[in-house]
Parts: C-alpha cells; structure tokens; sequence
C-alpha cells in the first residue's frame, strides 16, 4: 500500500474542462494521483474529507503591490500572504515600483527576494520594472527569475518609479523580446489624463464623477492602441493589465485575431463596484484606471464569459487610512484598491451565482491562463506531477465581510459589508495546509 502525506477524499475536483469527484494525493509537495470516481488506495500522515466540498487549484494573483522593502507600512510580504491564502491563492506575482528600493535591477530584486523567503507563506514571483534609466538593467533581472516586466505609460504616483515615455518603452520591449521575455504595462495616456485632470481641477471640479471622468475609457483605447503598435514592430510579448472596459478589450481582441502576442487582465473591482460605489465609499473604492457605470460592468462579465479576457489579478495595492481619505477632492488621495482577499468570493459570488459563469471558466482565469502565459510549469492545474497548490471551497456557505476578517496590514476594503456566497476552508500551499477553518495556521516569521 502506497503511503502519502495527504490524501484529499470525496471533493467536486474543479479543473478547466471539468468538474468530477474524486480523491488527490499529495507527497513532498506534489500531486501524486489523481482519482476520479473511485477511492485512492493508500494511506497518509493526514486526510482531509471534502465531501459536499469543491476543490480548485490556488488562485494565482498575477498581480499585487506588496510595498516591501521600503513600504511595508502600507503592505507587507507577511501581511499581503497570508491575505491571500485566506482567499485561496497560492501564488503571487509582486509589482515592482512600490518597494524602495523599486525592483529595477538585480540587486534590489535579491532583497526582495530575501524578504518574501522570510516571510511570505504562499508562492511568491516578482516583475522586474521598465524605466528610462534601466534598459541596461532587464536582462540581469530577467536571468535573475522575473515573471516579465512592468512599465507605466503614465505616472505611477511613485517618485522613484518612472513612467517610460514611448523611446524607452520601444527600446525596451527589443531588449526585452531579444530573451523571450513579456511587458506588462499600465496603459492610459498622459496627455489625455493630465489635460483632462487640469481642466477639472482649475474649474473646482473635483467630484467622483470628476475624477472618472479626467481618466476615460478612450485614455485606455489610445495607449492601448500604441503599445500594440510597438509590440508588432518589435515581437515583443505584451500583457495589458487592468482593463476597465470591454471596449479596451475589443482592441485588444482585433490584435490577438491579427495574430499579436498579447493577453488581458481585468480585476474584481471592475466585475463588483461602480462610480457609484466611489461615491459612496470615497477613497476606499479610487484606483486608476477608475471603476466605470454598471453598463461597463456587465459588458466586462460578458468578456469574460466569451473568453475574451485572460487573466484576473486583484491589483492589491493598499495604502494607511490617512492615504485613503478623501473629502471633497477625488484628485487627492492614493488610488488603489485592497482587495487581494476577496478575489475568488467576488468570482463566484457575482460570476457564479448571479451570471452563471462556469466553474471551469474561473479555474482558467485565475489559475491555468496565468500558469501558462507565465511560464509556471507545474502550477495551475490539479493533475499528477504538479504542485500541491488547492483552494478546497464550500460553496453553499454564505458569509458578510468584516474589517476583523481582513489579513490586510490595514484592515479595510471596499468589499467590507458585503455578502458572499462561496468560503474558502483549506488552503494548501506546496502540499502543507498553510489555511484552516479561518485561520492562517503557518507562520514564517519567527
């Protein structure tokens, strides 16, 4: 009789094609059998019954801003982890440009890399960043393990992570093809953002409404249009995060049939909130590109359930209370939205449940589209050689969020006060139960 570690029984076993009972064994950290419609023979260290339970391969979060070294006051590598394991996940991609230092060269990505060994309890992987002064610099980070390379095509509100302007974005999506590597890039236009942003301001308009309104759709479309461009001249990958419209990913669409390498990301903010929501929770609920009307929300879901959209990262990118405050001025305060945590409730709670979205169809957004754009081998599938990392979900049970819920270093979300149906139970990361029952039940950090 075959002796494991773990063996996982009776759960509805979710994958990109199926959903089928049965039974996983897990052995120093890998998948090592796979049973559908019938019991593995053999025993473990451990079990665990999942009868009546889903089981889903953990969510991999292309994208999070975990602000250390440098920042960890407003995010930290313990904190956002452990977040994110409460909410299934098991693999993180961090941002680079909200670290001091930014991980612009191999150096600064080796004590980023320190930390997360230290502290983080899921996965983590890193982009390297695309600035002016660091096209020199890509290829270190890239033979030094990062994921790809992010670039803003506009401020990021980082002094010391600046945005390329379009000589360096060119220059640097050839260095950066020359190895096979991928841009991702935060795409809305200066010109049209910071034109449209003075005019408000100067007229004292400084509403939601206002601040939606300096950063629109058509912002996205026109850089979007651009980046495309430079990709097709260069071969260069090319990752367009945060989309906040259907009409940016139509663009987006045309290319991908023209026969461009490029993918979409879009994130639960833009699938569950609205301006409306910015009016009535203030800083919680700004981020750029800025959340858009309910008719923009359903055309997105309408995306996703055509598979015209790749990825969803929850672009965690959270800040002190005293950041988040607003008044009067929606052009003041830091624009970004926690929600790392809620990623996976958001899909099935608003998806699942109210639109019908498949559950094959979230295992793909969340977990096999990025293991596969990413280079992730052994990750984002349950089957027999990859790694133990599982989200096991009861999906009947309903729960309303509170701030006391929240792993966030600072315990505020604009989700907070919502209902969900669909809870994570287990969280398995490499094979070891790092989330139980409502608790973190590993800690690295001694």
């Amino acid at each position: 009789m075959t002796s494991y570690d773990l063996i996982i029984r009776n759960g509805n076993i979710v994958s990109a094609d199926s959903v089928q009972l049965g039974d996983i064994a897990i052995k120093d950290g890998k998948i090592q059998e796979v049973a559908y419609g019938r019991k593995i023979d053999g025993d473990a260290l451990k079990e665990i019954n999942a009868e009546g339970l889903h089981v889903f391969p953990g969510l991999i979060d292309s994208h999070v801003h975990f602000n250390e070294p440098g920042r960890a006051e407003w995010e930290g590598l313990e904190t956002g982890s452990k977040s994110l394991a409460a909410g299934g996940a098991t693999t993180f991609f961090d941002m680079p440009l909200n670290s001091t230092p930014p991980t612009i060269n191999a150096e600064n990505l080796a004590l980023k890399k320190a930390l997360a060994d230290q502290k983080a309890v899921v996965n983590p992987r890193f982009w390297g960043g695309l600035v002016p002064e660091n096209i020199k610099d890509l290829k270190g980070l890239h033979d030094n393990g990062v994921i790809g390379f992010k670039a803003f095509m506009s401020p990021s509100g980082i002094a010391d992570f600046n945005h390329s302007d379009d000589e360096t974005i060119f220059k640097g999506m050839k260095e950066i093809a020359s190895f096979g590597s991928i841009l991702a890039v935060h795409a809305e236009s200066t010109v049209i953002c910071e034109q449209l942003a003075e005019e408000k301001i100067s007229q004292g308009k400084t509403s939601a409404r206002d601040y939606v309104e300096s950063r629109p759709i058509i912002s996205e479309i026109e850089a979007v249009r651009r980046i495309i461009s430079y990709s097709e001249a260069t071969g260069c990958k090319l990752h367009v995060v945060h989309a906040s419209s259907r009409k940016v990913v139509k663009i987006i669409e045309e290319a991908k049939q023209r026969g461009v390498n490029v993918t979409v990301e879009t994130c639960p903010h833009y699938l569950a909130l609205t301006v409306k929501d910015l009016e009535e929770k203030g800083g919680l609920a700004k981020c750029a590109p800025p959340l858009r009307d309910e008719d923009e929300v359903e055309e997105l879901w309408a995306a996703l359930a055509n598979g015209e959209i790749d990825v969803i990262g929850s672009d965690h990118s959270p800040a002190p209370a005293s950041m988040k405050t607003i008044t009067d001025n929606f052009f003041e305060g830091w624009g970004g939205i926690s929600g790392a945590q809620s990623t996976l409730n958001i899909l099935l709670t608003e998806g699942y449940y109210k639109r019908n979205l498949p559950l094959e169809k979230i295992v793909k957004l969340t977990a096999e589209n990025p293991a596969k754009r990413f280079g992730l081998s052994t990750k984002g599938k349950i089957a027999t050689g990859y790694d133990a990392d599982l989200a096991i979900v009861d999906l009947n049970e309903s729960f309303t969020l509170h701030n006391e819920d929240l792993y966030y270093r600072h315990k505020h979300s604009p989700y907070v006060g919502m209902t969900f149906k669909g809870k994570v139970k287990n969280t398995l990361v490499n094979g070891e139960v790092v989330f139980e029952n409502g608790k973190i039940i590993v800690d690295k950090v001694q």
